[in-house]
């Protein structure tokens, strides 16, 4: 299957999971948590408010050498933006792209999700773990704080505002 395919196909519409691709055209389903999507728009917020400039995906479907993946929360550059706004899941990868925790992901997976974000054209990688810490990656290793926003916070706070 293609992610094409997967997008018009009338029974995975409306499903609980986060849908991906590997490689094989196989389907990945994730279940998702209210604490993930908590996560995910406070992640949106600060995002926001520090790159005003730029567009905010939420489920931001990558094509990468192993399938279509799906960043939680992904920026790009307007400049990107006008690239990748029309397709349906992305050529190249938006400037900054997020995992956030979830109980089926392993420390591989976010390794191998990190390489491929990065490889597709990914500045950063960001992982949000599941008591909200942040972590900042790009293709050299980890970085103290994100070179794309650095007034990013370390912590999201594990409640509402």
């Amino acid at each position: 299957m293609t992610w094409v395919e997967a997008c018009h196909d009338k029974r995975l519409q409306n499903l609980p999971y986060k849908v991906e691709l590997n490689r094989q055209g196989q389907i990945i389903m994730s279940p998702t948590r209210n604490k993930h999507g908590f996560f995910q728009s406070r992640i949106v917020h600060y995002l926001q408010t520090l790159l005003p400039h730029g567009a905010i995906i939420v489920e931001c479907a990558v094509d990468t050498a192993e399938g279509t993946y799906v960043a939680d929360v992904a920026w790009a550059a307007l400049e990107r933006w006008k690239i990748l706004e029309e397709e349906y899941s992305c050529s190249i990868a938006p400037q900054i792209c997020v995992q956030v925790w979830s109980p089926s992901h392993t420390a591989e997976e976010m390794a191998m999700k990190r390489r491929l974000y990065l490889e597709k054209g990914a500045a950063e990688f960001w992982y949000c773990d599941k008591k909200g810490a942040m972590t900042f990656f790009n293709c050299e290793g980890p970085l103290a704080q994100s070179a794309l926003c650095p007034e990013f916070p370390h912590q999201i706070e594990n409640y509402p505002l």
